[in-house]
């Protein structure tokens, strides 16, 4: 069983930065794709990042160039570093994650199946003010 937990939300300005973490409860994490999402109200859930079991990322036209995914595997956790904010980016952020099923292989070009990984933690909220 995985259990996910995120921390680190908050309020912030626009233009500043904020870190989310979040940590892994379970077995061979190394072994998992792992990947944040996010979903503002009324709207539907976008993936943002997703990192690869050989730390390979990838990121939504969105935030790319702004926002950077990185994993700890002897912490068992994962970051978020968001950089730049905007009120757009004002949202619930989740962590999610996905053990690779045929092959092995994480699909990292873009976060697109990162809503609909196998678990994923009960999120953290970021809101960024104009």
């Amino acid at each position: 069983q995985v259990h996910l937990v995120e921390s680190g939300g908050g309020s912030v300005q626009t233009g500043g930065s904020q870190r989310l973490s979040c940590t892994f409860s379970g077995v061979n994490y190394s072994g998992y794709c792992m990947g944040w999402f996010r979903q503002a109200p009324g709207k539907g859930r976008e993936g943002v990042a997703v990192i690869g079991r050989d730390g390979t990322a990838g990121y939504a036209d969105s935030v790319k160039g702004r926002f950077t995914v990185s994993r700890d595997n002897a912490l068992n956790t994962l970051y978020l570093q968001m950089n730049s904010l905007k009120p757009e980016d004002t949202a619930m952020y989740y962590c999610a994650a996905d053990f690779p099923k045929s092959g092995g292989y994480c699909y990292t070009v873009a976060p697109i199946g990162v809503p609909n990984f196998d678990y994923r933690g009960q999120g953290t909220q970021v809101t960024v003010s104009s």
